[in-house]
């Protein structure tokens, strides 16, 4: 769900473009659009339990696949840079 807000600003007579861009600006600032926006922007639904799972199972496959292969000597230790 997303929330609106509607910010105007209104030109006066005797204003500039800048002073009117500067005054939104501020507005905008105030309100904490860009805030909200960029901490949704890079938001992230957390996984569901069984998908959370399944992954937890490939990954104990796959590490007893890598055992399997170690104790065979098919694959040497990597090097370790600790």
């Amino acid at each position: 769900m997303i929330k609106k807000s509607v910010i105007e600003v209104v030109k006066g007579a005797t204003e500039t473009n800048m002073s009117v861009m500067r005054r939104f600006s501020k507005r905008v600032s105030g309100a904490g659009l860009v805030r909200k926006t960029r901490n949704a922007r890079y938001n992230e639904r957390p996984k569901s339990a069984l998908k959370r799972k399944n992954e937890a199972l490939k990954r104990i496959v796959k590490r007893a696949a890598y055992e399997r292969l170690k104790k065979l000597g098919k694959i040497k230790d990597a090097p370790s840079y600790r």
